[in-house]
């Protein structure tokens, strides 16, 4: 683990950094031409689908029979991002569970606040199961804003009396919309990405006139209780560290079986930089194991 490649990736990141405080319509255009420059690896094919009434992108590894479905949520502060964006990084994903992964385009704020993307992340898992997919054969992921709606969808599926999936895999998660983690301001020198003021900017278009607070906006102030086992993956280099930290113990706290693993000196969502970090190839690994176990463990108890 190379204090070279980290010290890199931060400096390409701060170098290249993004204005997540501007016009949407220029980060949508600037994160397009971001991810255009990054093809996809060539054993990769990802495929325009609908689950539900909402578009999806199933996205495929050569050579790798699906045995599971990873059901995927992007991030992007609710705002920007698509469901084929996250590609290279909902690859690496599926490549390490043995899975499919569909990975859901959801409404985007401000065009569609909430609960656009709630009722479409539903949708979605509504359709799969109807499809005659088991739950136990099906898996969550998701990194920053898609970690958590990953844990928003559990929690009103559950409302809604729907069987839970085996597991969900949760990066960087955006859980806390008030901004209250104390990490906005202690990592906020260290964080090559975000500020508190960037993310501010933005969650008036997610939330547009309702509480920040609310459990399904929020999921840190969500009962999480009857949940699937959790693997939350965060870096101590994030302004949002502070809420894979309090997701956890909100997660403990119910009863909920939670890990939680922090990578030091690492960014928000570092998995997506599995070809330059050794660190974030090992965190991919070890989410993937834990995902193929309890995907092995969910289908022996359901069988």
């Amino acid at each position: 683990m190379s204090t070279e490649q980290k010290e890199n990736l931060d400096a390409i990141l701060r170098q290249s950094a993004f204005p997540f405080d501007s016009d949407v319509s220029e980060q949508r255009r600037l994160l397009r031409e971001l991810i255009s420059a990054q093809p996809l690896p060539a054993d990769v094919t990802v495929t325009a689908a609908a689950l539900g009434g909402v578009p999806t992108a199933e996205i495929t590894v050569d050579r790798i029979k699906p045995r599971h479905v990873v059901l995927y949520f992007h991030g992007g502060v609710y705002v920007i991002g698509d469901a084929f964006q996250a590609a290279g990084l909902a690859s690496q994903v599926g490549r390490r569970t043995g899975a499919k992964v569909i990975s859901v385009d959801y409404r985007l704020a401000p065009e569609h606040p909430y609960p656009a993307a709630v009722d479409d992340a539903l949708a979605v898992y509504e359709a799969l199961l109807r499809g005659g997919t088991a739950p136990s054969d099906i898996a969550f992921a998701g990194e920053s804003a898609g970690g958590g709606l990953a844990v928003v969808t559990l929690v009103n599926a559950r409302d809604h009396g729907l069987p839970l999936p085996a597991a969900a895999f949760i990066m960087s998660p955006y859980a806390d919309l008030t901004l209250a983690g104390t990490t906005m301001e202690t990592k906020r020198e260290a964080d090559p990405l975000f500020t508190p003021q960037a993310l501010r900017a933005r969650v008036a278009d997610y939330t547009s006139g309702q509480d920040a607070a609310l459990g399904l906006i929020s999921p840190i102030f969500a009962d999480l209780s009857g949940l699937p086992p959790l693997i939350i993956q965060a870096g101590t280099h994030e302004v949002l560290l502070d809420d894979a930290i309090r997701l956890a113990r909100q997660a403990a706290t119910a009863d909920v079986e939670v890990i939680l693993d922090i990578t030091p000196g690492v960014p928000h969502v570092f998995q997506a930089y599995s070809a330059i970090l050794d660190e974030a190839a090992a965190a991919l690994d070890r989410a993937g194991q834990l995902l193929s176990a309890r995907l092995a463990s969910a289908a022996r108890v359901s069988a």
